[in-house]
């Protein structure tokens, strides 16, 4: 008998494909743009920063500090609003707390301020960002030691992630006073986010990259 050509029918193919790629572009959430502007110092460090638990204290070249904590750590985020309400006495509103639960907040303003700060919408909030005062460092009143409390207390029983991302040009006195509320709260260690380059021919570091030797 003679031989017919084999006929595939893709219309279901295609279906399926499209439905895929709707449902990836619907569901896909895009990583929003820092509210502040940070230039982080060059390293030769490959090791990513985890993304799980995460708490980020940033400082830029003005010497003002922010506080935030990463987006998949919600509950962790209503503890930390609630014990710092509690601890300075705000009077914050429900729908002002859940500013500071909601995506891509960054707090850099006194606790004086911090009312105000979160009743602004979000785009608002964003665009004050650049001008905010920051958290206060001084010896005398570091409230960032306040927000690293409430951190470790919501993360008990967790393992947390603290970040700190700093401005290449960030001046000492505010890593001191980041350090110092690290140390109010008996927290000693951190990971510092760099921005990664090519590792220099010829050093050590290079030689031992190219034997296959595991880093420390």
């Amino acid at each position: 008998m003679p031989r017919k050509s084999t006929s595939v029918d893709m219309t279901a193919m295609c279906d399926v494909a499209f439905l895929l790629l709707s449902f990836f572009i619907l569901t896909t959430k895009f990583k929003s743009e820092d509210s502040v502007s940070v230039v982080t110092p060059k390293s030769v460090s490959t090791k990513p920063a985890e993304e799980k638990n995460v708490v980020m204290i940033t400082m830029n070249k003005d010497g003002k500090t922010y506080f935030s904590v990463g987006d998949n750590a919600e509950d962790e985020k209503r503890d930390i609003i609630d014990a710092v309400n509690e601890t300075k006495a705000l009077n914050l509103t429900d729908q002002e707390k859940q500013a500071f639960v909601r995506s891509g907040t960054m707090v850099g303003v006194p606790f004086s301020m911090l009312k105000g700060f979160l009743a602004l919408s979000q785009e608002q909030a964003t665009k004050y960002n650049e001008k905010a005062p920051g958290i206060p460092l001084d010896s005398a009143n570091n409230e960032l030691a306040t927000w690293m409390a409430a951190a470790n207390h919501a993360f008990t029983g967790s393992k947390m992630t603290l970040l700190v991302k700093g401005d290449n040009n960030a001046k000492y006195p505010t890593f001191k006073g980041v350090i110092d509320a690290f140390k109010k709260n008996e927290i000693f260690k951190f990971s510092m986010i760099t921005d990664p380059e090519g590792v220099p021919e010829g050093t050590a570091l290079s030689a031992k990259r190219a034997s296959g030797a595991k880093e420390d």
